[in-house]
């Protein structure tokens, strides 16, 4: 059966879609590619990144690669839910930094019919499941696990080593203060480090 736009409200299917890695991973670059691709086909996109990102842009998502688009800085996950009336597909940015709440918004937008497209880092510097993006592994859809390449070897990466003397698990960082390594290399480095 064909749907016609007369129809095409009712029989939206909501879904929910995670794109998860490590620093440098392309994971943005993705997200972005994504809701461009939502905008083409004239659906109505809204994106929201966490406020306390400001490392590119105040107001655009940005890729390591200085791909952009523009996004709604919001202070919590509630937000989301509040500006997301009407909307097609809802990206969001840096989900390990948002609050717990997220996963139920994702949960009520993707039920409500809209398509829901997050991307977060899945692991922090030492390995261990960021945030509330173990959840939002759980109930997506669909999952894209996206590598960078390792510094050090030029194998797949799967984390982020911090450089810098500082162990505040949140830590907006770039090149400087990161680098992505592959399981091998990262245990390498921890291990001469202990």
């Amino acid at each position: 059966m064909l749907f016609s736009e007369e129809n095409y409200e009712t029989h939206k299917r909501g879904r929910i879609e995670v794109i998860c890695g490590s620093m440098f991973s392309g994971k943005t670059e993705e997200l972005i590619r994504r809701l461009k691709r939502a905008k083409i086909a004239r659906q109505k996109v809204e994106i929201f990144k966490p406020s306390i990102d400001i490392r590119y842009s105040e107001e655009e998502i940005v890729s390591h690669d200085s791909n952009s688009i523009q996004s709604t800085p919001v202070d919590s996950s509630a937000s989301i839910l509040l500006l997301s009336s009407g909307v097609d597909v809802v990206g969001i940015d840096e989900a390990q930094f948002f609050d717990q709440g997220i996963v139920d918004i994702c949960n009520q937008l993707a039920d409500q019919g809209t398509r829901v497209i997050v991307a977060g880092l899945d692991m922090d510097f030492k390995k261990v499941p960021f945030g509330p993006m173990p959840y939002l592994l759980s109930i997506a859809d669909e999952v894209t696990k996206v590598h960078a390449i390792c510094v050090e070897c030029g194998h797949l990466a799967n984390y982020s080593h911090r450089l810098i003397d500082n162990d505040k698990r949140v830590l907006l960082g770039e090149k400087g203060e990161y680098q992505p390594l592959c399981r091998t290399c990262y245990n390498k480095k921890h291990a001469s480090q202990e």
